[in-house]
């Protein structure tokens, strides 16, 4: 490649967008993130007012993930088998008809939290079966070099889009109530099913269908992946860590709604702003995580470790000025975190897997939520919002620590090549030509 071709290259997480069929999805997606940013804040910000407490927002999220945590695997397997380009369009379709009929009845003064509630367990269960298949479409729309890029464009995107929907779902429930911020997020469903329908089979490369063999690891149980990923012990210590930052680390929505309300005294807007501000840190983060070539794990590790020591700072800071930095910050590390700790299991895995793999990596990484969000809020209603953002920043540290010491342990001997301290070094069965 010439001097003048590299400079036209783009770098980074921006790679991937000299792909024409990757535009035309981040278009797509980016409207959806940010319709589900806005429903976000609307529906933790009603099921709060009407219950007026933060266990009941922990229980909220629970019931949105907890299909996930009962079909993860099984949706992984769906993936592997069926078009996942038809089950995004499925799914995306299911998404706006549940948005509009909670939509309805919010805008008709008789929702309770009961229906709040049914709305979460049934986003959850379409969610269940989006994300494993959405996690590894990326893969048959970009070609494998831009693969990290890729994810990590995805992941600022989806950051980027928080700076906007938090915004503009803070200014609808001032002026209009959550229901016209649901209505909205129903429209919004309709950015990623046209992008999907505009992809054109010659722009996708899809992975053959998993057969439905016993007999391979290719096969199409849950069963080989299991057995396939114990000889993987890179794979799941990623996977590990990042189930312990999605099931304590995360649940920004107990915390931050009562470090607005209770710690300081704000409302909605408050609300927002703490998300707007989460985001814009982990958009930058996500950027930067796109660089180089394939991520080492103690890079994962430190950035975990650095997300959960910021949150835990942030929790003791005093005032507004001291917070929002803090905040900031946290989102930098935990999307640097996520960026790679994504694009290193699935640039790790054999292709006809991924699906799988993916089911098991958002299974502990979302799953794990309704384990922990109804603790995490239970903790915040009897000890203070601060209590419970630093108890929970704290785990991501200790979690840190156990991935370091169990890979260090782990490192080869002089001259070998395979190494759990720098996976880059570990054989991969090639994705894609």
């Amino acid at each position: 490649m010439t001097t003048a071709e590299n400079v036209r290259q783009p770098g980074g997480a921006f790679a991937a967008l000299s792909s024409r069929s990757y535009r035309i999805y981040i278009s797509g997606q980016s409207l959806a993130n940010t319709g589900a940013w806005m429903q976000s804040i609307a529906q933790d910000w009603l099921i709060f007012n009407l219950t007026h407490s933060s266990t009941a927002v922990g229980v909220t999220m629970a019931l949105q993930f907890l299909p996930l945590l009962l079909l993860g695997l099984q949706a992984g397997v769906v993936a592997d088998r069926m078009s996942r380009r038809r089950i995004l369009l499925v799914t995306q379709t299911l998404n706006a008809a549940a948005a509009a009929a909670l939509a309805a009845i919010t805008l008709a003064g008789t929702v309770k939290a009961a229906d709040v509630y049914v709305f979460a367990l049934l986003s959850g269960l379409i969610f269940a079966f989006d994300s494993p298949a959405r996690q590894s479409f990326v893969t048959e729309v970009v070609p494998e070099g831009q693969l990290r890029a890729a994810i990590a464009m995805n992941a600022a995107v989806f950051q980027a889009t928080r700076l906007v929907g938090p915004a503009v779902a803070s200014l609808l429930i001032a002026s209009a109530g959550p229901g016209w911020v649901f209505a909205l997020n129903a429209v919004c469903y309709l950015g990623p099913t046209v992008g999907l329908l505009l992809l054109r089979p010659s722009d996708l490369e899809p992975v053959p269908a998993a057969p439905r063999s016993r007999g391979t690891v290719s096969g199409g149980t849950v069963r080989e992946a299991a057995r396939y990923l114990s000889g993987r012990p890179d794979v799941l210590w990623t996977i590990f860590l990042v189930g312990m930052l999605g099931t304590f680390g995360l649940n920004f929505p107990v915390v931050l709604t009562a470090m607005a309300k209770t710690a300081f005294g704000g409302g909605a807007s408050t609300y927002g702003l703490f998300n707007i501000v989460l985001g814009l840190g982990a958009a930058v983060g996500a950027v930067l995580a796109g660089r180089g070539g394939r991520p080492r794990t103690r890079f994962i590790v430190g950035s975990a470790a650095a997300f959960g020591a910021l949150q835990a700072a942030a929790a003791l800071a005093p005032g507004m000025a001291t917070f929002l930095p803090l905040l900031a910050a946290t989102g930098f590390a935990c999307l640097v975190c996520q960026a790679m700790a994504n694009s290193s299991v699935q640039l790790a895995v054999d292709p006809v897997l991924r699906g799988r793999v993916m089911g098991l990596y958002m299974l502990c990484f979302v799953g794990g939520t309704p384990l922990g969000a109804p603790v995490i809020g239970a903790v915040t209603s009897h000890f203070g919002a601060r209590t419970g953002m630093f108890v929970f920043g704290v785990v991501p540290v200790l979690a840190a620590v156990i991935v370091a010491r169990a890979t260090a342990r782990r490192q080869p001997q002089a001259g070998r090549v395979r190494s759990m301290v720098d996976p880059v070094t570990v054989p991969v069965p090639a994705v894609r030509a």
